[in-house]
C-alpha cells in the first residue's frame, strides 16, 4: 500500500510578491472593472477572484463568455477600497489606512469576505480617534456590528464634547444618534446635547429637504429636558417657537418635573443625570441617581 505523500511548502513571500505584481495589471488580465464615482479602470483575473470570493464567482460567471468581456461597473465602492479588496484576494494580506478602512470594511461585508472584515474591525479599533469614531459608529449601526458599536459608544462617552463637534456626528443617521442619546455615560451637559441635536437636525433637514422638527422627531425624545434649569428651559421654549425642534408636550413634561419637584412627576420625561451633567439647584429633587 502506497503511503500518502508529504505536503511541503516553499517560501510564502516570493509567492505573495508574484501575485501582488498582477494587481491591476492589464497584462494577462481577462476582466476590467470600472470602479467608483471617478470611474477608474481596474484590471483583474476572473479565475482568481471567482475561486476566492463567492460574490465574484456569481458576478463573473459563465454568462460573461470567453475573452475580455465588457467592463463591469461597480460605482458604489471607491477605487482605493476596491484595490484593497483585490490585494487581499490576491495575496491574503492587505495594507489598511485610517482614512479608507471603513470603506474597505463596507466592501468586505458586501462581498462576504469574513476574514477581511475581521482584519478591518481589528484595525478600526486600534486607530479609533475623535475624527473617526462617529463614522465608525455609523458603519457599525448600518451593518449590525455590535462589538464595534459598543467600542465606539464607549469612546464617545469618554470624549463626548470633542466627538459632538465633528462632521461625522452631524452625518449620523437617526438610529446611530439614538444609540448615543440613550447613554447615561456621556460626558457632556444636557444643554450642549440640545444644541448638538439641533445642529444635527439642521444638517439633515438641508440634505433631505424636510423640516427640522420632522428630521429631529426620532431622536429628541431622548433629550432630558428636566435636567435644564428653569431659565434654560424658558430660553429653549422661546427658541423652539422660532425654530420648532422639540414637541411642545415634551417641554410641558419637563415643566411638570420642575413644578412638582419630583423626578417621577414628568411621566416619560427622562430625569437621569449623565456623567457630564452640570449640577443645578433643582437636581436635589430628582429621585434618580447618577449612573
Amino acid at each position: 500500500m502506497e503511503t500518502p505523500g508529504l505536503v511541503v511548502h516553499g517560501e510564502a513571500a516570493p509567492f505573495s510578491t508574484a501575485l501582488r505584481s498582477l494587481l491591476n495589471n492589464p497584462q494577462y488580465s481577462d476582466v476590467c472593472f470600472v470602479v467608483g464615482q471617478e470611474r477608474q479602470e481596474v484590471f483583474a483575473h476572473r479565475c482568481l477572484l471567482a475561486c476566492r470570493c463567492n460574490f465574484f464567482q456569481r458576478l463573473l460567471g459563465p454568462k460573461l463568455g470567453s475573452g475580455m468581456p465588457s467592463p463591469v461597473v461597480l460605482s458604489t465602492v471607491p477605487a482605493e477600497a476596491f484595490l484593497a479588496v483585490l490585494e487581499f484576494l490576491y495575496t491574503n494580506s492587505v495594507r489598511l489606512h485610517r482614512h479608507s478602512v471603513l470603506e474597505v470594511l463596507t466592501a468586505a461585508i458586501e462581498y462576504g469576505l469574513e476574514e477581511l472584515r475581521e482584519l478591518c474591525l481589528e484595525f478600526v479599533v486600534k486607530v479609533l480617534d475623535v475624527e473617526l469614531v462617529c463614522e465608525a459608529l455609523q458603519v457599525a449601526v448600518t451593518f449590525g456590528l455590535g462589538l464595534l458599536q459598543e467600542r465606539c459608544i464607549a469612546f464617545i462617552e469618554a470624549h463626548s464634547q470633542e466627538a459632538l463637534r465633528t462632521r461625522g456626528f452631524l452625518e449620523l443617521s437617526a438610529p446611530a444618534l439614538l444609540s448615543l442619546l440613550r447613554s447615561d455615560k456621556l460626558r457632556v451637559d444636557e444643554a450642549e446635547l440640545v444644541l448638538a441635536a439641533r445642529s444635527w437636525a439642521r444638517v439633515g433637514a438641508a440634505v433631505l429637504e424636510r423640516p427640522v422638527a420632522e428630521v429631529a422627531a426620532p431622536v429628541v425624545r431622548e433629550l432630558r429636558l428636566a435636567l435644564l434649569a428653569p431659565a434654560e428651559l424658558s430660553a429653549l421654549e422661546e427658541q423652539n417657537q422660532r425654530e420648532p425642534l422639540i414637541p411642545v408636550e415634551q417641554i410641558v413634561e419637563a415643566w411638570k418635573c420642575h413644578a412638582l419637584r419630583r423626578g417621577d412627576a414628568a411621566r416619560g420625561a427622562p430625569c437621569r443625570r449623565r456623567r457630564g451633567t452640570l449640577p443645578r439647584e433643582h437636581h436635589c429633587f430628582l429621585d434618580l441617581p447618577f449612573k
